[in-house]
């Protein structure tokens, strides 16, 4: 099988590292063909803090890919997120090419413009991505695909994704020292989005909201477009430190305590039994309540999601949401969370795993854990190898890249399928 027609998604999360090889079958859903999996004790809150430590839980993933696909590891799509990534709303405008009809061309400029409108950032950050928001051609407002349109000039707003080229090299250089080549790199919100959401949810107005071990990243998208992202660091392990802490044993005995009798919204209810705590070292066992339990979790999943409420009232998009809200991760799994979601948030809210994918396996990624990776590997057929290195990559060499088949279309045209296709050619090229 051409490596060309595989795409591997990697996620280095805060607590798992987890590897997909995935192919794009006849109907357009991703083929699963492995996956592996490892602890991750490299990261904090989504940070390489121990870069030997971060190495080996990729080489871990990686070797159980190879083994259960067949196939060797190639060019990875890489996750990027933290605290440090942030997103910039930035204008521009342009004039439309001799013809009078937008073109291809013409939205490149555009993206281009809007992207070197912020090249005032400090020397500490550079641009992850560059995605299109909403065009105005003339007197004609909010025109999702412009292409084709005649005018003379063409304005509207893209949103940049900038994070920290340290951070972002430290990923760079755990991946490479793992033996990988780094394909592209995508902000993680942007791949969960892609694993999770349905076209229409898109269009309507939705918030995705992915609570992972170190970190809470929220994405918001109106009219098929990301709008608004911010990460919150506040995540998963957080109540398993909380757990720890109220019950005063250690964070794997707190962490089994919630995954087995953890509920995040006492309404949905817990009971008051009482739960045996395993003695440590020697200690003898004890007891504590269940109801006391999902009072601690309830209120750390509590605040997360008014810490999620506050950044969709800062967007300025809150009433726009008519789609409501889903939330992914492994945090999501804890009973009751919906249910806590929507009181909070005031939102209709529903879980969200991996969809579209197919094969004789995809069972085994059938969980919101996997959401994240699985958006990574779709991704790589959104989006074909950039002209450009990747984030992270300054003073790196781009590996050769095969031409393109077909020549650009002329200035007042377009080949077909329309805006969508070609912005999936040029997010990653900006």
């Amino acid at each position: 099988m051409p490596t060309s027609d595989i795409a591997i998604g990697l996620d280095i999360g805060t607590t798992k590292v987890c590897v997909v090889v995935a192919e794009r079958d006849g109907r357009g859903q991703l083929n699963l063909l492995g996956k592996g999996h490892a602890e991750s004790e490299g990261l904090q809150r989504a940070t390489v803090v121990n870069v030997q430590r971060t190495v080996d839980s990729i080489r871990a993933a990686v070797a159980d890919a190879e083994q259960e696909s067949s196939i060797t590891v190639g060019p990875v799509n890489v996750g990027i997120s933290g605290t440090h990534v942030h997103c910039i709303t930035s204008d521009a405008e342009i004039s439309i090419n001799q013809t009078g009809l937008v073109s291809e061309s013409d939205v490149r400029r555009f993206l281009q413009k809007a992207r070197a409108n912020i090249r005032y950032l400090d020397m500490e950050n550079e641009i992850i991505h560059v995605i299109p928001q909403s065009f105005t051609v003339d007197d004609q407002e909010d025109l999702p695909d412009p292409i084709g349109l005649a005018g003379t000039t063409m304005k509207g707003s893209a949103l940049i994704v900038v994070g920290q080229k340290t951070k972002i090299r430290n990923i760079r250089e755990c991946v490479e020292k793992a033996g990988l080549q780094v394909g592209s790199m995508t902000f993680e919100p942007i791949a969960s989005g892609l694993a999770v959401l349905k076209d229409r949810e898109k269009r309507g107005g939705v918030v995705v909201i992915d609570i992972g071990g170190g970190t809470t990243e929220v994405a918001l998208y109106l009219n098929g477009a990301l709008h608004h992202s911010a990460v919150i660091k506040i995540a998963a392990n957080d109540v398993t430190q909380d757990i720890a802490h109220g019950v005063k044993t250690l964070h794997e005995v707190a962490e089994e305590m919630k995954l087995a009798h953890g509920f995040a919204y006492l309404g949905e209810g817990a009971g008051d039994d009482e739960l045996v705590v395993a003695g440590v070292e020697g200690r003898p066992e004890k007891y504590f309540s269940k109801q006391s339990l999902t009072l601690i979790i309830e209120a750390r999943m509590m605040e997360i999601f008014e810490m999620v409420r506050d950044v969709l009232r800062e967007s300025g998009l809150y009433d726009s949401l008519n789609a409501g809200a889903i939330i992914t991760g492994g945090g999501s799994l804890l009973p009751g969370t919906a249910e806590l979601a929507s009181r909070v948030l005031g939102l209709d809210v529903r879980i969200g795993y991996p969809e579209g994918v197919s094969g004789g396996i995809r069972g085994s990624v059938d969980s919101p854990v996997y959401a994240t990776v699985m958006g990574l590997a779709g991704r790589v057929f959104e989006q074909p190898i950039s002209g450009e290195p990747p984030a992270g990559s300054e003073g790196v060499p781009p590996p050769p890249q095969p031409k393109p088949s077909g020549a650009e279309p002329p200035e007042g045209g377009s080949k077909g399928g329309g805006i969508a296709d070609f912005f999936k050619k040029v997010w990653d090229q900006l």
